[in-house]
């Protein structure tokens, strides 16, 4: 019989937070009905899995909208923890408070448990977030009007942007990034990243632990195995895209059923993996394939079509 979903601290803080997140990005696309998407919510919070996640330009604001609707339902909104996220790659605080405002419209709540600043992965970032002006005095301003809880950011492209983030002395809450059995072998964050968010009292939120999708077209390793593997890592909680009822019921039987990975379970995860971890299944690491077109716009990068950003 399936237990509880586990729970973790989450970084520094007292509050607790489900190790299973749903992915807001999933919830709009082709696949998901709207009404597969509140209900992906609703029996996801109902289970236990109570974080969510979302980001101001997934689907050109669908994601926000449909999880809006679903946590405006039946007291839905105060039984989760809910995370979105600032893509104001111009990195201009008034930008991001604008684009808080439409999350919050979006959402159909007037406060988040967490903002981040979304897609860190370009070379100037950090310059741009740590400017006069820029992103990161937006989080502070939000958060003393009581707009957000907690503050962070993700990314998802080289460890090395992540450390120039963590360098800044700045009061970060949680960090995103990508963790899986790849990632262990390449261009690591859970080797160079997670240390240092551990130091630091950041809450650590793992994110692709699919890769993608690309982590099972060469290996033999299971989703299954592939969430357990995250789960097993030092994180507050580990966001996952859930596309149809069908993946939805695969991961919280995961999240159920968690129990850590033995010392040779992880042993053996890691010698089917390493072969594959080169780089070419974790693309978000090696092209600008994954990244959103605010972050594109802003750097003159071609725009596509799908608005689907990735983290």
């Amino acid at each position: 019989m399936a237990g509880s979903i586990p729970t973790r601290q989450f970084g520094r803080h007292d509050e607790q937070v489900s190790l299973l997140c749903v992915g807001g990005a999933h919830l709009a696309q082709p696949k998901c009905s709207e009404e597969d998407a509140i209900r992906i919510v609703h029996e996801c919070i109902d289970a236990g899995a109570t974080f969510m996640d979302n980001a101001w330009e997934y689907n050109d604001g669908e994601s926000e909208r449909r999880m809006g609707k679903a946590l405006a339902q039946d007291g839905y909104r105060q039984r989760a923890f809910l995370m979105t996220k600032d893509c104001a790659h111009d990195r201009k605080a008034n930008h991001s408070m604008w684009k808080l405002e439409e999350s919050l419209n979006r959402l159909q709540t007037d406060y988040l448990d967490l903002w981040q600043l979304h897609e860190v992965v370009w070379e100037d970032d950090v310059d741009w977030i740590f400017a006069p002006g820029g992103s990161a005095e937006a989080l502070l301003t939000a958060k003393e009007k009581g707009l957000v809880r907690y503050i962070g950011f993700t990314g998802h492209k080289d460890p090395k942007i992540h450390k120039r983030m963590l360098s800044q002395g700045f009061p970060f809450d949680s960090v995103q990034m990508p963790l899986n059995v790849l990632d262990a072998h390449y261009k690591s964050f859970e080797q160079e990243i997670v240390p240092i968010c551990q130091e630091q009292g950041i809450a650590v939120i793992g994110m692709k632990s699919f890769a993608s999708g690309d982590i099972f077209k060469e290996s033999d390793i299971t989703p299954q195995e592939a969430l357990r593997y995250a789960m097993s890592l030092p994180v507050a909680t580990v966001v996952s895209g859930m596309d149809s009822i069908e993946v939805m019921k695969q991961n919280l039987a995961v999240a159920q059923n968690f129990e850590p990975l033995t010392q040779e379970e992880r042993a053996d995860l890691l010698a089917r993996s390493e072969p594959h971890a080169t780089g070419k299944h974790e693309r978000f690491k090696t092209t600008y394939d994954f990244e959103g077109n605010v972050g594109r716009a802003a750097h003159d990068y071609p725009v596509k079509l799908s608005t689907i950003a990735a983290d």
